[in-house]
């Protein structure tokens, strides 16, 4: 069954993803981050560029050539991907076959409306038995 780990009470919900996706890259482990707005995507990519302030997190769009040789690829749309181990979602609702990954992953900002959003997902994935682990953003930074 899927693992859902939420990570909250981050200062900026888009650094914090980077840095997660970071240390996931220095694990050597392979993510797909779902952002499905063009605002969230562009985002992400940026901050990808960005964090570390001296390095760079190597990330490709979905659309991209090199997408199925890079760990972190950004998508809009998780239907198509090869990747099914981890899954970063970027999104306000729950996408369809989340399921399908090992384990899903949500960072959690600390604006009322993003928090009482992410506690809707979190019943979600609640009521259908899906155990779920809280934790902290800030062990990210």
């Amino acid at each position: 069954m899927t693992r859902i780990f939420f990570y909250h009470n981050a200062v900026d919900r888009i650094v914090a993803a980077a840095l997660l996706l970071g240390k996931t890259y220095q694990q050597g482990k392979a993510i797909l981050v779902y952002a499905p707005e063009a605002k969230l995507t562009e985002q992400i990519d940026r901050q990808l560029w960005l964090t570390p302030p001296t390095g760079f997190i190597p990330h490709a769009r979905d659309t991209s050539p090199l997408a199925a040789e890079t760990p972190i690829v950004i998508t809009t749309d998780i239907a198509d991907s090869a990747q099914n181990e981890r899954l970063l979602i970027l999104s306000v609702d729950v996408p369809p076959a989340f399921s399908r990954f090992t384990s899903v992953v949500e960072v959690v900002g600390q604006d009322s409306g993003e928090r009482r959003e992410a506690h809707e997902r979190a019943k979600f994935y609640r009521e259908r038995g899906y155990a779920i682990k809280f934790d902290f953003a800030e062990k990210f930074s």
